[in-house]
């Protein structure tokens, strides 16, 4: 457990007492990876809890949809940073085993160059430096040093940055952390620090691919984020056997097994504020009435839609001048037959990196010639698909905030397909016996995301730590916000710590 989360132990653990003695009633608005983090760890504390959320199940954005026997997780598919998920169990003295089995991917990934042009990324760390010596001689030693300083950074980071609120500077003022914030490089940018130990094109796309995803170009995201490439070839890609949407049943079983309610279909559309303290909540199965508010739905919305002009954190003008993370472009794809010589994990980086880069945050337009990724999860779970088919997921990071419709998504699945035919092999085509898009303006119905965003705000220097959209509501005293537009960002591990933080900063508030 790292020393962040201990203290979060010892300090939720000073409040019982406070929480035992009073009825404090916590609404968490959205059942995400934030909201059910949060929920938590407060009925842990003996407060009661009530989820709100808007859908018909748990996880946000890592819900499940299944159609004809084929499973698909509709969000993330990626499982890294697992000791996040471990300390988090570790609170209520669980082990994500208690849950759902885990399983490493060897290899990890695979990233396609081109036809007849592939890279395996093993799980193995002497595999994976022998990989980088064939490719570039003299890289493995390279390697060596770049993973020892993405390990420092990993543990500065994840131990020392993350679980601070980041309600202002002052959190940061702190003379080892200061001289620790120089070794993280927060100052450099990520392709100058990798361009540094390498110089093989196919090694730093790579080394750069897991940035694509934090909402800037590597050229413009902070070096400390090659704590990135620490988890991803470190600690290594894992799959929970039936899907990431184990990790949210997971969650939302320990949330009831510690009283908390959690109402599905349940929509916020009004928080009635007076007195500078949240009042009712209304939503669309009737009014609820809170101490204390979490939103961990869409910040934004939550900030413009939800509440009154005067008792808001920004303005319109502030958000749009957000730089957000990128959205997707998604198709669940169902075939009747097996699709060879493809892994768990794919990536087609047989087109240039740096110009989908720049028309996700340059100049925002649907991409030229993009890259994606497919995920074949019935490579690694039968029980994904019916036997003899297959379960994909086809996905193209675009810029937020395009035109959206049918016209354009079947434009793109048809040069995925034809890609993915010429690269691999593989004509799936007549093979597709389910079929389902998913793109901007589903994210922005289906969880009211902001420019129809899939990630979150962008993990630029600007918009680190104090520079994210406050936690804390300003003008309302019992109100916080979580999830992925707040501190510490994006990701799974990263809602999830968000929401533990905001419990705590919740209990300390209320204790007052």
């Amino acid at each position: 457990m790292t020393k962040q989360a201990t203290q979060t132990t010892n300090q939720t653990t000073e409040n019982r007492q406070h929480a035992s003695r009073n009825t404090n009633h916590i609404v968490v608005i959205g059942a995400g990876f934030a909201g059910l983090s949060a929920s938590c760890v407060l009925a842990k504390e003996g407060y009661k809890v009530t989820v709100l959320e808007k859908n018909d199940q748990a996880g946000g954005r890592a819900r499940v949809w299944e159609q004809d026997g084929f499973k698909f997780d509709m969000g993330p598919s990626w499982y890294w940073m697992p000791d996040v998920f471990e300390n988090f169990f570790a609170l209520f003295d669980k082990k994500p085993t208690d849950y759902y089995q885990l399983v490493r991917l060897d290899p990890g990934y695979r990233v396609y160059f081109g036809k007849d042009d592939t890279m395996d990324v093993p799980a193995d760390m002497s595999a994976l430096e022998a990989l980088f010596e064939s490719i570039e001689p003299g890289s493995s030693i390279a390697l060596k040093a770049f993973l020892k300083q993405a390990a420092y950074k990993y543990k500065v980071g994840m131990g020392e940055y993350v679980f601070r609120p980041s309600h202002s500077i002052t959190e940061f003022i702190d003379f080892n952390l200061i001289k620790k914030s120089f070794s993280l490089q927060l100052l450099g940018s990520m392709s100058k620090h990798v361009r540094q130990y390498f110089k093989n094109p196919k090694l730093i796309k790579l080394l750069e691919f897991p940035v694509l995803f934090l909402g800037a170009t590597p050229q413009n995201t902070p070096a400390m984020y090659s704590m990135m490439n620490y988890a991803d070839l470190a600690l290594g890609t894992w799959y929970p056997q039936g899907g990431m949407n184990q990790i949210v049943k997971a969650m939302v079983s320990l949330a009831e097994e510690l009283g908390v309610t959690i109402k599905l279909n349940t929509e916020v559309t009004k928080i009635d504020v007076a007195n500078q303290q949240a009042a009712d909540i209304t939503t669309n199965q009737g009014t609820f009435k809170a101490d204390f508010i979490i939103a961990g739905a869409d910040y934004q919305h939550v900030d413009q839609q939800l509440i009154d002009k005067p008792h808001q954190n920004y303005t319109p003008k502030y958000w749009d001048s957000r730089t957000m993370s990128p959205s997707s472009l998604l198709f669940y794809i169902g075939t009747n037959k097996k699709v060879e010589g493809i892994q768990h994990h794919n990536l087609f980086f047989d087109e240039d990196f740096e110009l989908h880069a720049k028309e996700i945050y340059t100049t925002p337009m649907w991409p030229t010639r993009p890259l994606f990724y497919v995920c074949c999860t019935s490579k690694t779970d039968t029980d994904a698909a019916p036997a003899g088919g297959e379960n994909l997921f086809f996905l193209i990071p675009i810029a937020p905030g395009l035109n959206d419709d049918e016209t354009i998504r079947e434009k793109y699945f048809n040069l995925m397909l034809d890609r993915f035919k010429h690269i691999t092999g593989q004509d799936i085509r007549d093979s597709i016996v389910v079929k389902r898009s998913y793109a901007l303006n589903d994210f922005k119905a289906d969880y009211h995301s902001f420019k129809g965003n899939a990630y979150g705000l962008a993990n630029t220097l600007a918009q680190t730590a104090f520079f994210k959209p406050a936690m804390r509501a300003k003008h309302i005293k019992n109100m916080l916000y979580t999830g992925q537009l707040t501190v510490p960002g994006p990701g799974v591990p990263p809602a999830i710590i968000s929401g533990q933080v905001a419990a705590l900063e919740a209990m300390k508030m209320l204790v007052k």
